[in-house]
């Protein structure tokens, strides 16, 4: 097998365990991720970049409503908690 990436082929690659992108997982992160973080003049810190990932896969996954209703409810047990 080549060591070098640029002459790797897919047959090898797969045969030593590299992730190997399909165009289902492209088109996946392009729909996830370029498309919202290729805005022009748009500056992304960590952070809000992976707030921003992560409720755009809930979003896409239809598991917003249920994340939602789980967040408000640990955000009220966090406020309203007995202090000793």
């Amino acid at each position: 097998m080549s060591n070098n990436a640029e002459h790797l082929r897919y047959d090898e690659a797969l045969k030593a365990g590299w992730p190997i992108a399909t165009g289902v997982i492209e088109g996946a992160c392009r729909h996830l991720i370029a498309d919202r973080f290729d805005l022009a003049g748009a500056r992304w810190g960590l952070t809000g970049a992976e707030a921003v990932l992560k409720l755009r896969a809930l979003t896409a996954n239809g598991h917003l409503d249920a994340y939602w209703r789980y967040h408000l409810a640990r955000q009220y047990e966090r406020v309203h908690q007995t202090r000793h």
